[in-house]
């Protein structure tokens, strides 16, 4: 009888030779995850043990400002920032040293780019100082500022984020396209503008 010759083909291109270590112990190099239901677990007790070891402060942390997200591609979209910028604080009339103190966070190295978002988050600020219930230090003696005996007892401690930021989006209405806009080529308004800023010695 004949032999059936085999009908693989050899193997093409610059490949690697197959040199499998199989008998390394690999069973050392494998971490395991059984305890990640338990660690859930105990994550949710380490939040609950915080939230009442803090309260009644808010759960989420101290206020924080609202920013553009960097470059082009993402700066129509906004997000909380690290901490108020000094220019912020002082226009919303909190000292710098006791916002940390009434649940206001501080970023010395935040400069205000514009007047539109340093007013946006003194806005922010007073209307977070409106809300705002401060116990007083002494029961006996408040100071100026301070909480009511009837205001204490009706705060509660805030579960969510403080002030969460809500995104802006204002829909464009339906309308039919001019005969300008048909007219006009993008493309060619772009060579042209590259091309006057790139001749511009030449031609003055």
């Amino acid at each position: 009888c004949f032999r059936q010759k085999a009908t693989t083909m050899a193997p093409q291109g610059n490949n690697v030779i197959p040199n499998g270590h199989f008998h390394k112990d690999w069973q050392r190099y494998v971490k395991c995850w059984f305890n990640q239901p338990m660690k859930k677990a105990k994550r949710r007790r380490a939040r609950q043990a915080k939230a009442r070891r803090i309260a009644p402060r808010p759960v989420a942390g101290p206020v924080r400002p609202i920013v553009r997200c960097p470059t082009r591609k993402y700066n129509q979209k906004m997000r909380p920032g690290r901490g108020f910028s000094l220019e912020e604080l002082k226009a919303a009339g909190i000292f710098k040293r006791s916002a940390l103190s009434i649940g206001v966070a501080v970023d010395y190295r935040r400069r205000n780019r514009s007047m539109e978002s340093l007013q946006q988050n003194v806005q922010r600020l007073k209307e977070y100082k409106s809300k705002l219930i401060l116990y007083p230090k002494k029961q006996s003696k408040p100071a100026k500022g301070d909480a009511t005996a009837e205001e204490i007892k009706l705060a509660t401690q805030l579960k969510g984020t403080v002030m969460p930021i809500r995104q802006v989006f204002k829909a464009e209405k339906a309308r039919k396209i001019t005969e300008e806009e048909k007219k006009f080529n993008p493309f060619v308004a772009l060579r042209c503008a590259r091309a006057n800023k790139r001749l511009a010695g030449y031609r003055e």
